[in-house]
């Protein structure tokens, strides 16, 4: 097989038309040359050079070496070169998944951010809920998956990815502004079992984390009117058609929406991003800081747009 050391070696040899000369060039003995000329010859099976006594000769295989390996060593090096800006982080691809309100709300910045100071790299989003996007972070179609988990629906991951924590979220209680409630501080949660709620799909973890935290005020609530958009759950309960618990993140501006902290500790969910173990993707670092950084600042943007009596949330 030939290698980039028997073009070079070859290449040598043709421009100083001598073994020895080319062998210390190249900072080998004339032997190490010489034992690189005959395997090569025997890995084409052509005579690449004509012994004589104090020089050689090349033959015309060794000059088509010599032309052609030129194109492969230059390729090559083109090839190294690249590789070198994706190792550090200056090309290459970025590929993300994320759950709907983070996409609205944490990742244009961090995406931008990326955009612009690694302009050579290409970056994708995948969108869908956490199980939807899990296969594909574990077969490598994905570098990093936003997700996201309740205080009351626990849950675990692969062995093989490594979690870590982005942030946390209150749950606000979003009221219609002419509730009775609307004009309040806080609400306890048992003083809401008449009411009619507003929640994401029976299959969601939002929805099965309400139930439980329902029961624990010891009333079922009454779901009538489901959606997984957030923007139109709020627009649901700005139309007075029942109120909703939803995280700061989700609580989106609509007409006739009043914002309301639970009495006591509010329940959280918890934005967390995960990767797998064996991901070298140079890009990872860069994506996992700039998550940090913004979500420290929406973080504090939602900590105080979700006050009592705030219109609409963040």
């Amino acid at each position: 097989m030939i290698s980039p050391l028997h073009i070079q070696t070859v290449r040598e040899v043709v421009r100083t038309g001598s073994f020895a000369d080319a062998a210390r060039n190249l900072g080998y003995t004339a032997s190490a040359v010489s034992q690189q000329i005959a395997a090569l010859e025997r890995a084409c099976g052509l005579v690449l050079f004509e012994r004589r006594a104090r020089s050689v000769r090349p033959t015309s295989a060794a000059f088509l070496v010599v032309s052609k390996g030129n194109d492969v060593l230059s390729a090559l090096d083109t090839l190294e070169r690249e590789l070198r800006t994706v190792a550090v982080g200056e090309r290459g691809a970025l590929q993300l998944g994320s759950f709907p309100t983070a996409s609205a709300r944490i990742l244009p910045r961090v995406l931008a951010e990326l955009s612009r100071v690694r302009p050579g790299i290409e970056i994708k989003l995948s969108e869908g809920e956490p199980d939807e996007l899990l296969p594909e972070l574990l077969d490598g179609d994905l570098d990093l998956q936003l997700v996201y988990r309740y205080d009351l629906f626990p849950r675990t991951w692969p062995a093989q990815i490594v979690e870590t924590p982005v942030m946390d979220e209150n749950l606000v209680l979003c009221v219609p502004e002419e509730h009775p409630l609307a004009g309040g501080r806080t609400v306890r949660l048992r003083d809401l079992t008449s009411e009619t709620w507003i929640a994401s799909r029976p299959e969601s973890s939002g929805a099965q984390a309400l139930l439980r935290l329902c029961s624990t005020a010891g009333f079922t609530p009454n779901i009538a009117f489901r959606s997984n958009d957030y923007a139109v759950v709020c627009g649901l309960v700005g139309c007075g058609l029942g109120i909703a618990l939803v995280p700061a993140l989700g609580c989106v501006p609509a007409p006739g929406l009043r914002t309301l902290k639970l009495s006591r500790r509010s329940p959280q969910r918890h934005v967390t991003v995960l990767r797998r173990t064996t991901n070298t993707n140079p890009l990872v670092k860069d994506a996992m800081r700039g998550l940090a950084e913004v979500a420290r600042t929406v973080g504090a943007q939602i900590s105080g747009a979700t006050g009592p009596r705030a219109e609409g949330g963040p």
